[in-house]
């Protein structure tokens, strides 16, 4: 197999050939037929995400075939199409997974963090913590749903029934949830780094009713606002955009620090929450959803070998949608 490997952080991935792994007791080996590229795979490859697997394979949106069962793997057939999300496991008995919380776990691993991820040819997955994609025909357009469209799903769902959504960071997950949003009947009003027409216009096309920087104000007072750019300094600037008993949503991973603020802004029972990992039940509402909601992602494709460039296009925010590797 192939593989781009992380030695240190901010080093670049390294190509490797590797011995092809066999899958353990309740595992399964699939042959990746397309990996997006998260945000979160930057904060691993950039260091802000401490104490990963080195080296490590990145990667955590992985689409492709079961190609090899491992003792005791049921559910799935040989040929079969999955889809391997960020939780890669749960412990299945500490307070958090008894409550239903799996992303919480105490003890959980992490695909692409503290395992070995999809930026390869061949990557293992716990059967339990795969997805069944029956019925998505192109796999490279599938793969954000694994973790942009399932981070999404999850702020959205922490936004409760908000009408009026403010999305700051308009990449891959917003451009996923946007759709959700406008099937279902919500209002999206995105914010973009200030002086980008071009995300605009893109945010505009996928039903944005509004779209301007994230240093300009809303025509109206917002229900509640998500945040999916890794920004602290947004948090203060979304609390002075919802209105009273509003919600503001963080979804991403790591954020930058969040800066002093007056407490008027938070006064009014509105609230700052932030939305971690996923659960499996994430993965299938979202995942029905999708195919209602008629959901297309816009991608770029990089060839496997080309992963440091995937990288860097989405660090210097030159992407519209995601990137996407084709081993």
């Amino acid at each position: 197999m192939r593989a781009m490997v992380l030695d240190a952080p901010r080093t670049p991935l390294r190509l490797e050939r590797r011995p092809l792994p066999s899958p353990g007791s309740g595992e399964i080996r699939v042959r990746v037929e397309a990996c997006a590229v998260c945000r979160t795979d930057l904060h691993v490859v950039d260091g802000d995400l401490p104490e990963p697997k080195l080296p490590l394979v990145p990667g955590h949106e992985i689409v492709g075939v079961v190609d090899a069962l491992g003792e005791g793997a049921t559910g799935l057939s040989l040929g079969q199409r999955v889809g391997v999300p960020w939780l890669g496991h749960a412990c299945g008995h500490c307070p958090y997974c008894a409550a239903g919380r799996e992303n919480l776990c105490d003890h959980p691993a992490f695909t692409g963090y503290t395992r070995d991820g999809g930026f390869a040819t061949h990557a293992i997955a716990s059967t339990d913590f795969v997805f069944p994609l029956d019925g998505f025909d192109d796999p490279a357009a599938a793969a954000p749903l694994m973790c942009a469209g399932l981070i999404g799903w999850r702020s959205l769902q922490a936004a409760g029934d908000a009408r009026r959504i403010g999305i700051y960071g308009f990449g891959a997950a917003a451009h996923i949830i946007a759709q959700v949003c406008a099937w279902q009947g919500r209002r999206v009003f995105a914010f973009t780094r200030p002086g980008d027409g071009a995300a605009q216009t893109f945010a505009r096309a996928l039903g944005a009713e509004w779209a301007g920087g994230s240093d300009e104000a809303p025509p109206e007072e917002l229900d509640a606002a998500i945040l999916f750019a890794p920004v602290g300094e947004l948090v203060p600037t979304a609390l002075s955009h919802v209105r009273k008993g509003g919600r503001v949503v963080c979804g991403g991973i790591h954020m930058s620090d969040i800066p002093r603020f007056p407490y008027a802004l938070l006064w009014g029972e509105r609230e700052v929450v932030s939305v971690a990992n996923l659960t499996r039940q994430d993965g299938v509402d979202f995942l029905r959803v999708a195919r209602q909601a008629g959901v297309k992602t816009s991608i770029t494709r990089y060839p496997l070998e080309e992963a440091n460039a995937a990288l860097d296009d989405l660090r210097c925010g030159r992407l519209q949608g995601a990137a996407v590797l084709i081993p």
